[in-house]
C-alpha cells in the first residue's frame, strides 16, 4: 500500500517506463511506491500493476515515462467518480490511433486510448471506460500531426491554451484529474527532452496553470509524464522540474541519493 505523500496529502506513485523501456536512473522520491511491471514486454501488464497500486492511493500522484499509462490512474478513479473531469497539459495532442498515426507510436494516442478510440490496443482487464470527449480540456497541443488536428476539430475535446484563466474558464465543479506531459514547457527550459516542440510556455506559467487548476477545481488525481530521454531521467535539471511541478500540484517531494 503506497505510503503517504511527502506532504501527508499526496499518495507519490513511480512508474519508471517509457511505454515497455525501463528507465533505470529514472529518479524516485523518498516514500513514493515504485511500480515493477512483471512482464516488462507487454504495456498491459505494466497498465495493471499501476492501476493497481493506484487502487490503494487516497490521492494519487504518479510520477512516470510516458502518456499511456495515464489510462491506469482514470481507470481506477472511474471507480471513485462518476463525472470525472480530465485536464491533460501537453504540447501534443495525443488524440492518434492506429488508422491515422503517421509514426504509429502508441504514446501519441494517450487521449484516444481514453475516449474509447483505439479499441483492441490494449487488453480491457482495467475496466476503463471511455471517458467522454466533452469531459476532457486539453491545453496547449501547438505540436499535432495534420490528421490528428483534424481528428480533434471534428471531436468535442475542448482545447485552451496553456493559460491559467483559460484554465480555470474550462473547468466545471465536480472531480477532476490532471495530466502533464513535460515537453508542453518551452524547449529552451527543458534539455534532454524525448520530444522537444520548440517555443512554448514557460515552466512558471505550467506551475501557474497547475495551481490554477488546484485552486479552482477538486483535483482527486494527477499525473506527471516525465518524457526525458533516459540519460536524462534523472540529472539534477529534470529532478529540479519534477519537483517545481509537484509543489504546483501541492505536493512536495525528497529525493534519495
Amino acid at each position: 500500500m503506497p505510503e503517504p505523500g511527502n506532504d501527508g496529502e499526496w499518495d507519490l506513485i513511480v512508474t519508471p517506463w517509457h511505454l515497455d523501456e525501463h528507465i533505470p536512473d529514472f529518479p524516485v522520491p523518498v516514500g513514493a511506491t515504485r511500480v515493477e511491471c512483471p512482464v516488462p514486454a507487454r504495456m498491459s501488464a505494466l497498465h495493471r500493476a499501476t492501476a493497481d497500486v493506484v487502487a490503494q492511493a487516497a490521492k494519487p500522484l504518479v510520477l512516470s515515462g510516458d502518456c499511456p499509462t495515464s489510462r491506469a490512474a482514470v481507470a481506477e478513479l472511474q471507480r471513485r467518480h462518476d463525472d470525472l473531469t480530465v485536464l491533460w497539459i501537453d504540447a501534443h495532442g495525443d488524440f492518434n490511433t492506429p488508422a491515422i498515426s503517421t509514426s504509429g507510436y502508441i504514446g501519441g494516442m494517450a487521449i484516444s486510448m481514453l475516449t474509447g478510440r483505439t479499441p483492441g490496443l490494449f487488453d480491457d482487464t482495467l475496466g476503463l471506460r471511455p471517458v467522454p470527449e466533452a469531459s476532457i480540456v486539453l491545453a496547449d497541443a501547438r505540436d499535432l500531426d495534420p490528421a490528428e488536428g483534424d481528428a480533434l476539430a471534428a471531436s468535442q475535446v475542448r482545447r485552451v491554451p496553456a493559460e491559467p484563466a483559460a484554465i480555470t474558464a474550462a473547468l466545471g465543479p465536480g472531480p477532476l484529474y490532471v495530466h502533464l506531459d513535460i515537453d508542453v514547457i518551452d524547449g529552451a527550459e527543458l534539455p534532454g527532452a524525448r520530444f522537444p516542440s520548440g517555443p512554448g510556455p514557460s515552466l512558471a506559467r505550467i506551475e501557474e496553470c497547475l495551481a490554477a487548476a488546484c485552486a479552482n477545481a477538486d483535483v482527486v488525481g494527477a499525473y506527471l509524464a516525465c518524457a526525458w530521454l533516459p540519460e536524462h531521467a534523472g540529472d539534477a535539471s529534470s529532478r529540479a522540474t519534477m519537483s517545481r511541478l509537484t509543489a504546483a500540484l501541492g505536493a512536495t517531494v525528497t529525493w534519495t541519493g
